[in-house]
């Protein structure tokens, strides 16, 4: 069985996953807001310094007669960067190649520039965040300022200024560095301080639901079954709850299901083995005179002996037999054959065969039917067994004189079946119990040694098999009735 974990344990274990989101969701936000920031400095760097290169052209003509100064470039380009010593300018032709420029250390490694982010600066008048070719450093790109030369509305060339040169982002990473660290250090801390609290509060109030419900489980596990969660609010936490005490409920049904059946065993036990104790101590006590006084007894005698050996033997078949069967069907190990038949049909069949002994109790066997044939839908064999089951028990209980009717009604989609007697009734205290296995409230039971108290549990169980139930209606000396529907063909046709 696990071990349960202890609220204390809990509430860490949660507490500090808590925490290691916090620190990572904090990291994070540092790292975005450190991004976010340096492309707010790049665009409004941008923004600012948009109109230098306008003003380089403004100052000096790079080309004359179509040809480059590069004298007065020169001279323009390094006054500009005296101004500004941030910036690197370039002069580039109408294709992009670069002419002359002005940067730190000569160190420059491409000789064109891309164009296209050029004209769409020029196009969209440097009021959108756009970056270029650094020619510095291939592969990368800066924010830049560009301007196009012009001859007669014809462009002869641009000028290409880099707003941040390589040494001043080498000087601004290290201020970046710091400010990153210092603003993710607060950042940090401030986070942790609102994890540790918000966590703190938020997984105390889960968790105290927890305790209350490990304890309740916990309770349950010890054998109280009473136990059971309060249920209120909403929540994952309270389906928890509600599926807790639906289980707990379940268990403690199937417990008093298992406590009943139980007992029901103990009795069918007891019974059983009463009724097989009585016929086998008439077999033996029988079987053991005939062996002794074998020689003086006359042949009457032993026949009659033989024949209570018989009776009893045949007892006893009965017996096992319907033991058998009510077992199986309570087990549902009985699967019906259903099929169409008619019911007048099997009905007069079966009172044909219970004719003879119904005369030799001078009872009068009356099936009524409706004079036309009602074609129903089971299992011919189990309603069958049934119908005799219910026509043997109305024989047993019918005094000398008296009658019983099987009748045949329709009824909507169903067919009503009732087997009717004149006998002696049962009491109304009784009734809900008639139809359990050796029900003893039942006196008439024990007025006939041959019943074997089963004959009645049996048609229920094959009833239910075939989705309907046996009625029983009964007044003291007035008689008894049973009546059970079953559906006809033409609802499953």
């Amino acid at each position: 069985m696990k071990k349960i974990l202890n609220p204390p344990v809990f509430f860490w274990k949660i507490f500090l996953v808590m925490l290691s989101l916090a620190l990572v969701a904090g990291l994070i936000y540092v790292l975005i807001t450190a991004n976010l920031a340096e492309k707010y400095f790049q665009e409004r760097n941008q923004v600012l310094n948009a109109p230098i290169a306008e003003q380089i052209i403004k100052e000096v003509k790079p080309f004359i007669d179509g040809e480059l100064s590069e004298s007065a470039t020169d001279e323009i380009m390094h006054h500009m960067m005296a101004i500004n010593p941030s910036i690197e300018v370039y002069i580039l032709d109408d294709r992009g190649n670069i002419l002359n420029y002005v940067a730190p250390y000569k160190r420059v490694k491409l000789e064109k520039v891309n164009l296209a982010p050029v004209n769409e600066f020029i196009r969209t008048g440097g009021k959108k965040y756009i970056t270029g070719d650094d020619p510095r450093n291939p592969g990368e790109s800066k924010v830049f300022s560009a301007a196009p030369i012009l001859d007669d509305n014809n462009i002869q060339g641009y000028v290409y200024v880099v707003l941040a040169s390589e040494e001043f982002e080498s000087a601004a990473a290290m201020v970046r560095s710091s400010y990153i660290f210092r603003l993710g250090g607060r950042a940090m801390l401030i986070t942790l301080l609102a994890a540790i609290l918000l966590g703190a509060l938020v997984i105390r109030l889960i968790t105290r639901r927890l305790d209350r419900l490990i304890h309740t489980v916990k309770k349950f596990q010890e054998g109280e079954m009473s136990a059971r969660i309060e249920t209120k609010g909403a929540g994952a936490v309270q389906d928890l709850a509600i599926a807790f005490n639906d289980m707990a409920d379940s268990i403690v049904g199937n417990i008093e299901n298992l406590k009943s059946m139980e007992t029901l065993r103990r009795e069918l036990v007891g019974n059983v083995s009463h009724d097989l104790r009585t016929p086998l101590a008439v077999i033996h006590g029988y079987v053991e005179t005939l062996m002794i006084k074998q020689k003086s007894l006359s042949e009457n005698e032993r026949e009659k002996y033989l024949e209570i050996i018989l009776a009893s033997t045949e007892k006893l078949r009965k017996l096992v037999n319907e033991l058998f069967e009510l077992s199986k069907l309570e087990a549902k190990q009985v699967t019906p054959n259903k099929e169409p038949f008619f019911i007048e049909e099997l009905i007069q069949d079966i009172c044909r065969k219970f004719g003879l002994l119904a005369q030799e109790k001078n009872i009068r066997l009356k099936p009524e039917t409706t004079g036309r044939q009602s074609l129903v839908f089971g299992d011919v064999g189990m309603i069958e067994r049934v119908l005799q089951n219910l026509i043997d028990n109305a024989l047993k209980f019918t005094p000398e004189g008296g009658v019983i009717r099987v009748e045949v009604d329709s009824e909507d989609e169903n067919v009503v079946i009732k087997v009717s007697d004149t006998g002696q009734g049962i009491p109304e205290d009784q009734i809900p119990y008639i139809f359990d296995r050796y029900h003893i409230g039942d006196k008439r039971i024990s007025l006939d040694q041959n019943n074997t108290g089963l004959g009645l549990a049996i048609v229920k169980k094959i009833l239910e098999i075939h989705n309907s139930t046996i009625v029983l209606k009964s007044r003291l000396d007035r008689g008894t009735t049973f009546s059970f529907r079953l559906p006809t063909h033409s609802t499953y046709a």
